[in-house]
């Protein structure tokens, strides 16, 4: 397996594997579609990243990081194919964008969750990220936590 930088051939697999992942777990918002249909108006363009996990041309996970300002970005549009889930994909690609923001000594790295999502919880907070306050105007509806690497 090997992660990759955004390729065109491999926008399909971003929106599918996010819209899987989002109707299993919770429902996919409009602005989910939106922002997944055009990852480069979104995403690339204004200074973001995503990434692939690549195994034989398959894509077996996702992950994004969206330009907020400046030298923060967010940890995003994370997911791994049903059929590969519980091989460390999606601690692979975490532990690539942590060394990535550190490689590209960005400021900040933070993420919305959910608290139904134990599992992922747990390994964001395995992984260094540390709750903080959620400020009142969130990007998703379903968001109910905010987490914060501390990268300096």
């Amino acid at each position: 397996m090997k992660i990759i930088s955004f390729e065109p051939q491999y926008a399909q697999a971003f929106y599918d594997l996010n819209v899987e992942w989002l109707e299993t777990y919770f429902y996919v918002e409009d602005f989910d579609r939106e922002v997944l249909s055009n990852p480069a108006k979104y995403i690339l363009n204004p200074g973001g990243h995503i990434f692939f996990a690549i195994e034989n041309n398959n894509v077996l996970g996702t992950v994004a990081l969206l330009k907020k300002k400046e030298g923060a970005f967010e940890l995003t549009k994370m997911a791994v194919s049903p059929n590969e889930r519980g091989k460390k994909i999606g601690q692979k690609l975490m532990q690539y964008c942590i060394d990535f923001a550190k490689e590209n000594q960005f400021k900040e790295l933070f993420l919305y969750s959910n608290t139904k999502l134990e599992n992922a919880i747990y390994i964001y907070r395995k992984f260094g990220f540390v709750e903080v306050e959620q400020e009142a105007e969130v990007p998703y509806e379903r968001s109910d936590i905010k987490m914060v690497f501390p990268l300096t």
